[in-house]
């Protein structure tokens, strides 16, 4: 029996999670991708298959120092972007990674800008 890597694992625990979560017009899919430098985040209506307002650390005004920093200003920015396109829950996607560190930030510093989750 061949041992699975880190990412197998969390690949499949992404795909059990998908099985049963998705974003529809009313309460969209908040996806996060995290990388070892970066995280991203995208707001998705499944139904229509769009991505409704997005950001990423790799954006010139997103860049911080520290990967938890970084988190909450790309959450912000994704809340401010949301209210804009008139978004005002959505539904946590968390791409099969633990809801800690720069998840949590991220997901709080979308809370706090005023998107429930």
């Amino acid at each position: 029996m061949a041992v699975k890597t880190r990412t197998e694992m969390r690949l499949a625990r992404h795909a059990r999670i998908r099985k049963n979560l998705s974003g529809t017009p009313e309460r969209p899919r908040l996806a996060v991708y995290r990388s070892t430098k970066h995280i991203s985040a995208q707001i998705i209506d499944d139904v229509a298959g769009h991505t409704l307002a997005a950001a990423s650390s790799q954006e010139k005004a997103l860049v911080a120092s520290d990967n938890t920093e970084g988190a909450k200003k790309v959450g912000a920015a994704l809340a401010e972007r949301a209210k804009k396109a008139g978004i005002k829950a959505v539904v946590l996607d968390r791409g099969g990674l633990r809801y800690h560190g720069t998840v949590a930030a991220l997901a709080d510093a979308v809370r706090e800008g005023g998107v429930e989750l």
